[in-house]
């Protein structure tokens, strides 16, 4: 007998976030295919085979004073998907990260017998760890991708299970780095390459693009063969770069701007200069030196520091649990000094090497196969007896 079509509600918040899902909606369909997803996503969830209700762009908004100006739109649509989701249940729903839009939605479904799945634990061991409350009323599952995260949510009776991090599976622990700066046709092959990711936001590129230009410009005046590829996650965000590369009269800083490909950009770089967040994981799984940066307003900074738990923001500061790469925030996020940063470390042969040993155990410890195991934790509530 044939299984019975069972419909997952879906929500990712943001680029990564589409990333995550796609894989694990792709695990989920070779483990249990008669499954349709509807939801909110990306292109990579799309591609899958998703029935998207909203666009991604709408809830990729960061920092507390940025999501208050979007605030009534963003209320809207989770108010519309909890009506819709009510009124036509699915078997499951599934928030991928985005935790501030995801767990009140939880809560609502969770509440009127709907299982709820997080994938993504929010840094409660980071800021905020109050959120453990909240998340033990609105999930029913909580998948985490990283070791120390799962017995935070056991202590507490949480449902819980460590998945490993899906990009340790998908990135090679050994980048063809030459071969890459073949294909990418860097000449002379001695070039300094440096990788610019200013995030994938719009918001964070408006904020990050002047100084990540002129930070190429100091580096290019001291190191004239240096180049530079600027991955861009969206023609929005590639408008708003080169506008204001035309602002500043750059044009002649020799860049190369992508569509996506940020993973090859970063392969092929001795250096990369990347803003907070998933990118900075993705830069240590592909072994690179790096310098992360971030700029905030001074409302959204101010909020933040006031619950914050550790010292560091970069995941793989956090991960080694010591300043393993430089972090230059907020006024620290100069010209100068991200230029002097990224310029001592990559010509420091000895850090570069130990930083490839470093990143090269974090990938080990986070490489779980995560989108089976993910799969295997959610197929319980597709059965007969969870679904029903």
């Amino acid at each position: 007998m044939s299984e019975p079509v069972r419909t997952i509600a879906i929500v990712a918040g943001e680029a990564s976030g589409d990333l995550l899902a796609s894989m694990l909606m792709q695990a989920i369909r070779q483990a249990y295919p008669a499954v349709r997803f509807i939801g909110i996503g990306g292109p990579k969830m799309q591609a899958v085979g998703m029935e998207t209700l909203f666009p991604l762009e709408k809830l990729a908004v960061r920092g507390y004073v940025e999501v208050l100006s979007h605030y009534r739109e963003i209320w809207g649509i989770r108010n519309q998907l909890r009506k819709r989701f009510i009124a036509h249940k699915p078997d499951l729903f599934i928030g991928v990260d985005a935790p501030d839009f995801n767990l009140d939605l939880e809560a609502a479904l969770k509440s009127r017998g709907i299982p709820t799945v997080h994938y993504v634990s929010p840094s409660i061991w980071a800021w905020r760890g109050e959120r453990i409350h909240k998340i033990k009323h609105a999930v029913s599952h909580m998948l985490t991708l990283f070791p120390f995260e799962a017995p935070l949510y056991e202590k507490v009776g949480v449902p819980v299970t460590y998945v490993g991090h899906p990009l340790a599976d998908f990135i090679p622990e050994r980048p063809e780095r030459e071969v890459m700066r073949e294909q990418m046709r860097i000449l002379p092959k001695t070039a300094k390459v440096f990788a610019l990711l200013p995030g994938s936001r719009q918001s964070e590129v408006r904020q990050l693009a002047k100084i990540y230009i002129e930070t190429a410009k100091m580096i290019w005046q001291q190191c004239p063969e240096a180049q530079f590829l600027v991955p861009l996650a969206t023609r929005e965000t590639r408008n708003i770069f080169e506008h204001v590369r035309w602002k500043l009269h750059a044009q002649d800083v020799p860049m190369t701007l992508l569509f996506g490909h940020s993973h090859d950009a970063m392969i092929a770089a001795d250096g990369v200069l990347v803003a907070s967040g998933t990118a900075t994981l993705e830069a240590a799984l592909l072994k690179r030196p790096m310098v992360i940066t971030y700029k905030m307003s001074a409302l959204s900074l101010w909020i933040h520091k006031r619950k914050m738990y550790q010292r560091w923001v970069g995941l793989p500061n956090i991960l080694a649990g010591r300043f393993v790469v430089p972090e230059l925030l907020q006024d620290d996020a100069t010209p100068q000094n991200l230029a002097q940063a990224l310029l001592n470390l990559v010509n420091n042969k000895a850090a570069v090497e130990e930083l490839e040993q470093t990143f090269t155990a974090m990938h080990h410890s986070l490489r779980q196969n995560t989108a089976k195991k993910a799969a295997a934790a959610i197929l319980p509530f597709l059965k007969n007896d969870a679904a029903s």
